[in-house]
């Protein structure tokens, strides 16, 4: 059974919905809408990388907020409620270099006020990269 509040969601529309923002500027692209988890992939390249060469710890904590953030949005009722990042942490395991590394989100709980959302992102062999944790705030629209 699918968690997504709207089921007229597509990636399409995902992808749409990422435009003039950070998710543009660093090449994010959502791929895959699953009945519980969501995908996206993101470039490796002069975007995205650190001096040395290797991707940018802070990149891989955008594109894990970026997956939890539109996450926790597409569970809920957003003409009611808002959602918000309140906390992240993140382990980078391993670096990549080139390619894409791509962050697949799924929740670790759902309640009313908050969402928990674990993000593992890999690189393009599947070698796990970067785990990520981020808590969302459900905030009611104020009137």
């Amino acid at each position: 059974m699918s968690i997504w509040f709207s089921k007229e969601i597509t990636i399409e529309k995902l992808n749409a919905f990422g435009k003039n923002n950070m998710s543009q500027h660093l090449g994010i692209e959502w791929v895959e809408l699953g009945e519980n988890f969501l995908k996206a992939k993101m470039p490796v390249d002069e975007r995205t990388k650190q001096p040395y060469g290797l991707l940018h710890g802070g990149a891989s904590c955008v594109l894990a907020e970026t997956l939890g953030s539109v996450a926790s949005a597409l569970i809920i009722d957003t003409s009611k409620n808002n959602c918000v990042g309140i906390e992240i942490n993140a382990n980078h395991l391993r670096s990549a270099k080139s390619g894409y590394v791509i962050g697949t989100a799924s929740p670790l709980h759902i309640g009313g006020s908050t969402h928990v959302w674990e993000i593992k992102i890999h690189d393009e062999n599947e070698k796990l990269i970067c785990v990520s944790r981020l808590t969302v705030a459900v905030i009611k629209h104020k009137y």
